[in-house]
């Protein structure tokens, strides 16, 4: 079977030349005689790929000296509690912007921890909209603000970077890092889940100031702790090692490619031409202010809503896969991360062209 233009939120498309570098490394790494899934993660072959990795990285996102980079397990998810275990370092308050479910879930985690100040919310909208920052009601004294630059599910996008003054800011980037490019000195903590820009599951980034690192709760776990894990180079224990593999040579994929700004270019285009299609016509519709509307995930129904399942079953048929648009949302929705080539959003919008002019 050919491969197919997978439109999946994540886990999402890999770039099908490291699919096919790793496949033909699998059972042979560099003339080792084993795979990489295979090796001690403190031998000397995996240590040279988490070098390389590290390295290519904060090549791509130019990351200040003064800044740890952290492979480890957990999620995103896990971050939502990390964040607060680690940085609220004796207060007690914390500021959050309510854009969505993601935003919605790392609320409800801190406020185990701390008193959450949600700064402003666009629930009301249906998350279709940001909230304008001159009615946000940030308090200055707050450990830290955190924000959700992109939510998936509702496709809204923040296209600037939140002023906060000397609160660190925080931001869940599981679903923009990498996709262009971006001031990492304006944060005090970035962390991602791999399985959208970066690699597969099992693998998240955490980017922190080292200033913010070695102050904890008490009775913090020892793997929650960001100075564990900054001290041991992110192997306190094994890590997800594969996945730390697999990023490593996405990194190398997007050096190839012109970095971040060759990939912005091409990402712009992309979600441009998907955006046009829907906005051209009566028969399809996206909900979001055209303020905000996500490069990366972009939501879509139809006129009539009795034909959802006959598009999906069209478009699968066409190669077009897993178009289905959350639960919460219905419709559709079109997931485009750095590794959907600009063909499979051609070849999406030559389907809903055709499908409207048979069924609109």
């Amino acid at each position: 079977m050919s491969r197919v233009f997978n439109f999946s939120a994540g886990p999402a498309m890999v770039p099908e030349s490291v699919l096919q570098q790793a496949s033909e490394e699998m059972l042979d790494w560099h003339g080792s005689g084993i795979s990489v899934m295979e090796m001690s993660h403190r031998g000397k072959e995996f240590m040279s790929i988490a070098t390389k990795a590290e390295c290519d990285l904060r090549d791509l996102l130019d990351i200040p000296d003064n800044y740890k980079v952290l492979f480890l397990q957990g999620g995103a998810s896990a971050q939502f509690a990390m964040v607060p275990l680690n940085l609220l370092r004796g207060q007690k308050k914390a500021d959050y912007v309510n854009t969505g479910q993601w935003s919605k879930k790392a609320i409800a985690e801190a406020k185990r921890f701390c008193n959450v100040n949600v700064v402003a919310s666009s629930e009301e909208s249906k998350f279709t909209s940001i909230p304008d920052q001159d009615d946000w009601q940030i308090d200055s004294n707050a450990a830290y603000f955190h924000y959700t630059p992109n939510e998936t599910i509702g496709g809204v996008e923040f296209h600037w970077i939140p002023e906060t003054g000397k609160v660190p800011l925080v931001a869940d980037m599981s679903s923009t890092l990498l996709s262009r490019p971006l001031d990492v000195s304006r944060y005090g903590v970035i962390y991602a889940g791999a399985q959208k820009n970066i690699g597969p599951a099992g693998l998240t980034v955490v980017i922190v100031r080292e200033d913010l690192i070695g102050e904890v709760l008490p009775g913090m776990p020892t793997m929650f702790d960001y100075k564990t894990m900054a001290d041991n180079d992110s192997m306190y224990n094994t890590p997800p090692t594969y996945s730390w593999y697999l990023a490593g040579l996405v990194f190398d994929w997007l050096k190839q490619r012109d970095g971040l700004e060759g990939m912005a270019t091409i990402n712009k285009r992309k979600a441009n031409k998907l955006y046009a299609q829907i906005d051209d016509s009566d028969f399809y519709q996206n909900p979001v202010d055209l303020s905000c509307r996500s490069w990366m995930n972009i939501p879509f129904t139809l006129a009539d809503p009795e034909l959802d399942s006959k598009f999906l079953e069209l478009a699968k048929e066409a190669g077009l896969f897993s178009l289905k648009g959350h639960r919460s949302v219905g419709g559709m929705r079109a997931s485009i991360y750095n590794a959907m080539p600009e063909e499979g959003v051609n070849a999406l919008v030559s389907f809903m062209s055709d499908f409207e002019q048979h069924n609109g």
